[in-house]
């Protein structure tokens, strides 16, 4: 699975690695919050190294639907039904000022967007109700929506009962503003290391990112990894992490020129690329939804081919191009979490749970981490960086953290269970299947992957876990915090730090 922004994607960035090396600051995670918090750092004058396991928008940006907006969907309703309305209105505020940040860095970089107006919308009726709400909070936090009816929308080729709508919101390629956020940090003389994996972070005696191939050093570390790769604070018992997925299209004639985001259930997000004047009148789409917590589907790839069958029954001769994902996480405090780390004598700074709105949510974040690095005193801070750094946790979150302490609760023992129904030797899986399986009474995850069967010991590296085949992606995903892990035990993102162990395989041909 690839998405459509990497399809003709830029050569890898990066400069040979030196295990020892000294910076002011090393920041973990070469994505939007990364690089933006870079970018900012080195423009005041500190020197700074960014390491990346992967290449520059590995996961969450380069998974990215590309839309940049305010409005987002029926976020600014679940925050307002909680928290005061200061809380949302400090909330808009910063992802105006992560909004503002990442354009006015594109229009210096020479990177494309298009402003569009984007819709939240009820696909029947029985969305209405948040609607208004969504409606009422977000004029109540001083954005400018208005509320349509289906007659107000023109002819389009969904169901939709109705929408709130904010001009001037944006549309941009993910990958592209990475890629000349890096180019940019490096022009500025900072150090970029992709291919380099970050094992622990250690404040004591010296300040210093440990990967697989050495410690780098520095005064402050930054971890811009999705889910905080360290346990102090226990932020993963905080946030839930979220699979939802992407479909690209060329369609025949004419596409939404806006943007579209459902409030209501199965979630669909519609987001056009490009128009029909170019060769042959096919016009660009992408189709997104069908979210769910990791590791806690009955099958992801059923989940796509609902997104195939959904556009090409609305949008007639569509042609899919791309299919990809992406994993986010969600704050139970419904705001994200950004700032020191506990236990870090204030020299691991983190952000995490911007729930899917990363291109706003993220340079937001840098310009706090930023501010914070700088030592910029709090009364020079804007106003809403001391509004969500102060908030409180109200009766709500800690309902929501029970209920999710419950769920992973009951897929601890579900996994568990469900591994003692299968004893090896077990039929060698088909090609793109996984299967957890009973040996010696641990669970064993087999699976066969471009004609090769494996075995991993299936017990999450993180906090001991059954993990879950993810039939889309060939992965293996814990459904416990998130974690996810190749077929051959590669781990590729969540707390877990260490690799499954590969096991010699057992079963029958």
């Amino acid at each position: 699975m690839k998405p459509l922004w990497k399809s003709d994607a830029p050569a890898p960035l990066g400069t040979p690695f030196e295990p020892g090396a000294r910076h002011d600051v090393v920041i973990v995670g070469a994505g939007i919050t990364g690089l933006s918090t870079a970018v900012m750092l080195s423009r005041a004058g500190l020197d700074v190294a960014v390491i990346e396991s992967g290449d520059v928008a590995e996961l969450a940006t380069g998974g990215n639907t590309g839309k940049l907006s305010l409005l987002q969907g029926k976020r600014l309703a679940e925050i307002r039904e909680h928290h005061p309305a200061a809380l949302v209105r400090a909330y808009v505020e910063s992802n105006r000022a992560g909004m503002d940040w990442l354009t006015a860095f594109a229009d210096g970089a020479d990177v494309s967007y298009l402003r569009r107006t984007d819709h939240s919308y009820a696909q029947g009726r029985s969305g209405l109700e948040t609607l208004e709400a969504q409606h009422a909070a977000a004029q109540e936090a001083g954005l400018p929506t208005r509320m349509l009816g289906a007659g107000d929308l023109g002819a389009l080729p969904f169901a939709i009962a109705g929408a709130v709508a904010l001009d001037d919101q944006v549309t941009i390629d993910p990958v592209e503003v990475a890629d000349a956020l890096a180019r940019v940090f490096l022009a500025a003389g900072g150090t970029l290391h992709t291919g380099i994996r970050a094992t622990g972070v250690r404040v004591i005696p010296e300040t210093h990112v440990k990967t697989a191939v050495g410690p780098i050093f520095a005064k402050d570390v930054v971890l811009a990894t999705g889910s905080a790769i360290l346990d102090r604070g226990l932020y993963f018992t905080k946030t839930s992490g979220m699979r939802s997925y992407c479909v690209s299209f060329r369609v025949p004639g004419e596409v939404p020129a806006e943007t579209f985001l459902s409030v209501d259930s199965p979630s669909r997000s519609i987001r056009p690329v490009a128009d029909a004047d170019g060769p042959g009148g096919i016009a660009q789409l992408v189709v997104g939804g069908n979210g769910h917590p990791v590791g806690r589907s009955d099958s992801e790839e059923a989940a796509v081919e609902d997104l195939v069958r959904w556009t090409q029954e609305h949008f007639p001769g569509a042609e899919e191009t791309h299919r990809w994902s992406a994993q986010d996480y969600q704050s139970h405090n419904r705001i994200p979490f950004v700032g020191a780390m506990p236990r870090g004598l204030g020299r691991i700074r983190f952000a995490t749970g911007y729930a899917k709105w990363g291109l706003s949510n993220g340079p937001a974040a840098a310009i706090r981490l930023s501010s914070e690095i700088l030592g910029t005193p709090w009364r020079e801070r804007p106003h809403w960086m001391t509004t969500i750094a102060t908030r409180m946790t109200v009766p709500a979150d800690l309902a929501q953290g029970a209920q999710e302490g419950l769920e992973v609760g009951k897929e601890a023992v579900k996994g568990w269970t469900d591994a003692e129904t299968h004893p090896v030797p077990i039929p060698r899986p088909a090609e793109g299947e996984g299967v957890i399986a009973n040996r010696a009474g641990l669970p064993v995850g087999v699976s066969t992957v471009d004609g090769v069967t494996r075995a991993v010991d299936a017990v999450c590296t993180h906090l001991g876990g059954v993990l879950a085949w993810n039939d889309a992606e060939c992965t293996w995903d814990c459904p416990l915090h998130a974690s996810r892990f190749a077929a051959d035990g590669t781990r590729i993102e969540g707390p877990a730090l260490k690799d499954l162990r590969e096991l010699p395989r057992t079963g029958r041909r």
